[in-house]
């Protein structure tokens, strides 16, 4: 059994072609596809975080959108790139963002990927410490956030306030109970799992890892998804983690799927992320059910993973999304133990 969600990455294209050509349409559709997903029973609404692109950037406000219009499917972010945050103020916008939802914020972080603009990072104000690169920053980030969600007092009050204070150190407020075990990690190395693993967040893995074998991309992912694994358990964490994997999955049932998807890419790509970091890109899967299936089969990391997100594409619009989530339930999933 496996949780199912989707994944947008919020593209918009001022194109006739897009049934998204605006940032309002990408996140007013983002609100009724997460509407649309909870009612087909899917587990999860997701979203990719971009500066500087024609795609979904500030993710908080969205998030809580959905909350509100939702009730019961997981609303997450998959990625939101650390190196780009003030954490604190993030403890303020996360804690609303899961209150508001009443609990169901799954909330993936990073140090981020390769970006529209160079160091853009450095736009919002930030820049690495002495001996720091970019990603360093990031995880540094990322701990100081993981360490103000325990919600321990650490700023001086006022003594003359303009309110009330409770006694003692002051802490970030509102702040969400229970949050800080929904908080996800996206690992682009096995290193970086494992990382993520001592600190206790759960694993997301996409669709691009570190070419670390130059074997088959799942099998290296379900080498991170292992690594990682051993890691928490040598870590002595109390709780089961989560892992999650991403996939481009189309099922070839009508005209429409086979015209956009019927030439899909069958084989892992080599690439470089940077002039240095040899980096491996999942394939995609499209074909008529019962091939689908059997291909699914073979996928080591989608079985080691106990939640799947379904990358859409988000630009041919609610409707279609709607029926290549309605599909990957109804006619892959049962045949394949996820249901």
């Amino acid at each position: 059994m496996k949780k199912i969600g989707f994944l947008s990455f919020g593209h918009w294209t001022p194109s006739p072609q897009s049934q998204a050509r605006s940032a309002a349409d990408v996140l007013l559709q983002s609100i009724d596809l997460a509407v649309a997903a909870e009612d087909l029973g899917a587990d999860g609404a997701y979203f990719r975080v971009h500066h500087f692109a024609r795609q979904l950037a500030s993710p908080f406000p969205l998030l809580a959108a959905v909350g509100a219009r939702t009730s019961r499917i997981e609303i997450g972010t998959a990625v939101i790139d650390m190196r780009y945050e003030n954490p604190l103020y993030m403890i303020e916008d996360a804690g609303a963002a899961d209150l508001i939802a009443r609990g169901r914020l799954q909330l993936g972080i990073s140090r981020g990927s390769p970006e529209q603009v160079i160091d853009g990072w450095r736009y919002f104000g930030y820049q690495p410490g002495e001996g720091e690169t970019d990603a360093d920053m990031g995880r540094r980030h990322a701990e100081i956030f993981l360490d103000m969600l325990r919600g321990q007092g650490f700023a001086q009050p006022n003594p003359r306030p303009m309110f009330p204070n409770p006694p003692g150190l002051l802490r970030l407020e509102p702040l969400s109970e229970g949050l800080r075990e929904r908080i996800w990690w996206g690992a682009g190395s096995n290193a970086t799992a494992v990382w993520a693993a001592k600190l206790g967040m759960n694993l997301q893995s996409s669709t691009l890892k570190s070419d670390e074998t130059g074997e088959a991309f799942h099998i290296q992912q379900a080498a991170q998804i292992r690594a990682y694994r051993a890691a928490w358990k040598e870590a002595g964490h109390t709780r089961e983690p989560r892992v999650s994997v991403s996939r481009s999955i189309f099922a070839l049932v009508d005209d429409r799927d086979r015209a956009y998807f019927g030439n899909g890419q069958e084989e892992d790509q080599i690439g470089f992320i940077d002039e240095s970091t040899r980096a491996i890109f999942g394939r995609g899967y499209a074909a008529e059910p019962d091939r689908l299936i059997e291909q699914l089969k073979t996928d080591e990391a989608i079985a080691e993973a106990d939640t799947l997100l379904l990358t859409v594409p988000n630009q041919l619009g609610v409707a279609y999304n709607t029926h290549v989530i309605e599909t990957i339930l109804t006619q892959i999933a049962p045949a394949l133990g996820w249901r």
